[in-house]
């Protein structure tokens, strides 16, 4: 899943990326707006891991919509 597909999904998404990522507030998904960059910054935060393992989380993440799409 790109980028630009996950802008035009990303409210059908919100509730996905709660679910898998607790720890994000409505606000950090809203300010994200599908940036793939934010949301990994967001993760480092509020999981406390490094930038390598947030990407990696959300590739993997994007991978497993792509499948139920």
């Amino acid at each position: 899943m790109n980028e630009d597909k996950i802008k035009g999904q990303w409210k059908q998404l919100h509730g996905k990326l709660k679910a898998r990522w607790g720890k994000l507030t409505d606000d950090d998904l809203m300010v994200a707006d599908g940036s793939t960059e934010y949301l990994a910054g967001k993760l480092q935060e509020r999981y406390g891991i490094a930038r390598d393992e947030a990407k990696k989380q959300i590739r993997d993440f994007h991978l497993d919509q792509d499948m139920d799409l």
